[in-house]
Parts: C-alpha cells; sequence; structure tokens
C-alpha cells in the first residue's frame, strides 16, 4: 500500500477573459518561433467566446465531481488544480500544497495518451515546478495513461450513441463516424505508442456504440506546411465523404477529455461550417467530460496506484502501461514552431 495524501488535477489552461488572452497566448508560445501577428491572429479565436476558454470551467465541473466520488466510496484526498500554461499556474499550486503540508501526491493528467506533449512534457513541467518550490515541494507521481480503460470506453460510446440517434434512422446505417484527435508532427509521433493507442480507443468506442463504418482523422495542426503531421485533417476528410455522396457524418473527438476551445472551434465552428459549405449534415460527439463512467474511472486509476492488489481495468489487446515511463519513450521529435499554420495548436485550448 502506498501512501498519498493529495490529488492533482493537471491541465493545459485556458483564458478566462478577454485580459487573459494575449498573456495566455504568450506563456504558450515562449521559446518557439511564431510571429506575433500569428498569434494576434489566434487571439481573435476567443472573441467568439468573450474571450473564455471553457477548460478551466471544465476542469474544476471535473474536479467537484470527483471529490463526491472520493467522499462516498474514498480514499477522502484533497483535489488540487494547477495548470501549464494559465492560472491556476503549477508551481502556485504546488507551493499551496506544500503549505498545507502535502508531502506526496498523484496527479491526473486531463489526456488520455501517449505522447511527448501530451505526457512526457507534463512530468518535465512538474519536475520545473518543483524545483520553483524548492526543497519542501511535494513528490508528484503521474497517473497512467488511460486511453484503454473500460471507464473512457464507456463514456465516450454512450456519447457516441447518442449522437449517431440525432441521424434520422432511415440514414443511420450510411453515416460516417470521423473520431478525432490531435495531430502532432510525424516525427513525434514516430518516438511515442499517440497514434496506435488512438486507433485502439476508437476501435473499441465504435464496437462499443455499435458502430462500424468509422475512421481516425486528426484536427489543430500548427506548424509550416513542410512539416509532416498526422493526417487525414478533419476538414481534408469532410470534403472527402461529401466527394462520396455521404450525407451524415458523427465527429467523435475522443483524443479530447473535455469540450474545450479546440473542441467549440476547431470543430463546432470551423468544420460545422465547413460542412454546411458542402452540405453535409455533421453531428458533434460530446467528450467525457463528467460521465459518471470517467469519474468513476480515476478514482480506479487512484486506487490501482494506492493499492498493488487492485485490478488494473483494461480493454483491447495493448494492456495497461506501466507506472512509470521508461527512459527515452515519447521524445519531444522536431516541435513545432515557425509560422504557416496555427501556432502549437494547444494555443486554442
Amino acid at each position: 500500500m502506498t501512501n498519498y495524501d493529495a490529488i492533482l488535477l493537471l491541465s493545459f489552461g485556458g483564458p478566462e477573459g478577454p485580459q487573459d488572452v494575449l498573456p495566455f497566448l504568450e506563456n504558450v508560445l515562449r521559446g518557439r518561433n511564431v510571429p506575433r501577428e500569428r498569434m494576434l491572429q489566434v487571439g481573435k479565436h476567443y472573441e467568439l467566446f468573450g474571450g473564455v476558454s471553457p477548460i478551466n470551467g471544465q476542469n474544476r465541473n471535473l474536479i467537484a465531481e470527483l471529490e463526491k466520488e472520493l467522499a462516498e466510496k474514498g480514499p477522502r484526498l484533497p483535489v488540487y488544480f494547477g495548470n501549464r500554461n494559465w492560472h491556476p499556474l503549477l508551481a502556485d499550486t504546488l507551493q499551496q500544497m506544500a503549505d498545507d503540508g502535502i508531502k506526496r501526491a498523484l496527479a491526473f493528467v486531463t489526456s488520455a495518451y501517449s505522447s511527448y506533449s501530451s505526457c512526457r512534457q507534463y512530468l518535465e513541467d512538474i519536475e520545473r515546478a518543483r524545483e520553483v518550490v524548492g526543497p519542501g515541494a511535494p513528490q508528484v507521481d503521474k497517473l497512467r495513461a488511460f486511453y484503454n480503460h473500460p471507464g473512457f470506453i464507456a463514456a465516450n460510446a454512450e456519447h457516441l450513441r447518442a449522437a449517431l440517434e440525432e441521424i434520422p434512422e432511415p440514414r443511420r446505417s450510411a453515416t460516417a463516424v470521423a473520431f478525432t484527435a490531435h495531430s502532432i508532427p510525424l516525427s513525434m509521433a514516430d518516438n511515442c505508442s499517440y497514434k496506435a493507442q488512438l486507433l485502439e480507443t476508437s476501435a473499441l468506442v465504435a464496437e462499443a456504440a455499435g458502430n462500424n463504418s468509422w475512421r481516425l482523422v486528426f484536427q489543430s495542426r500548427s506548424g509550416p506546411p513542410t512539416q509532416p503531421w498526422l493526417e487525414p485533417d478533419i476538414c481534408d476528410y469532410l470534403k472527402e465523404l461529401q466527394a462520396k455522396g455521404v450525407a451524415d457524418v458523427v465527429i467523435a473527438p475522443v483524443g479530447f477529455v473535455s469540450d474545450h476551445m479546440e473542441i467549440v472551434y476547431d470543430l463546432d465552428t470551423e468544420a460545422r461550417q465547413l460542412s454546411q459549405e458542402l452540405g453535409l449534415h455533421m453531428v458533434r460527439a460530446r467528450t467525457a467530460g463528467t460521465h459518471p463512467a470517467f469519474i468513476k474511472m480515476i478514482r480506479e486509476l487512484i486506487m490501482e496506484r494506492m493499492d498493488g492488489a487492485w485490478p488494473r481495468s483494461f480493454l483491447g489487446k495493448q494492456g495497461t502501461l506501466p507506472d512509470q515511463c521508461v527512459e527515452g519513450c515519447c521524445s519531444k521529435g522536431i516541435a513545432s514552431a515557425t509560422s504557416g499554420g496555427r501556432p502549437s495548436s494547444p494555443s486554442v485550448t
């Protein structure tokens, strides 16, 4: 039995008002060769939403539901909230934890998959923040990737079924399902299991929802056009569907755990507008969010880390990842850095 005295929900962060947008983007893009005019262009996306990204509010809702789950079923641990790029910033949160006497915490990162930007970079962020706090900083251990956990699959499958039910029954069997995830550079993808994990998640969700007409596509790519990223892009795929005479498409963003800006802008705004122009009927499935199965999953991940006898649940063929990353996994590859596309799309989170 390993003793922990707190849970840390660790996420990307996002602005919560017009005055936050540019400072937030400057944090995201610091050290990257992105022209300021491009940053200002991305900042305009937030004007459609009052300068507010949904991500912080959704994470607070997630924390509230997790606190209820832990209060009812245990372990009775406090839940803290820290972000990589906006308040509450991770270093500030770790300082508060240290002030509260927290010595060892488990971190739930709001990403289900393994890649540099969705896993290893968060580990680096944790160590950097601990250095800022100093000798009194709590030890923080990250919970494993959960892309094939039954709770994550169940939440996404239920939302996919609900989206499919919005298609008129006579057309439902011919509906295309596009599972989407954040694109990453091929140089990064070649050094991790990101795409393989996404394919397994997609297959598991489709099977659970009773759908066999699906494809994994990508969204929110950034960097210059000359740099290869995972494809196809969702908008290119929509054009492909229209050319094949498909009438209906459900977009299921299984690469994300909440409906944040990359969902409400890239899918609900851009992809929906393109679908309308193409004459496609588009329905967007919800992300896991605060689905009860997803909240239950987080508690199970906590329990399996604290209690070595707790079963490690998974679906599919890939099994579960070890608690500790092996040396050299999920390397950075060639970072997206220049103009020609969106600046590293977490900028619209």
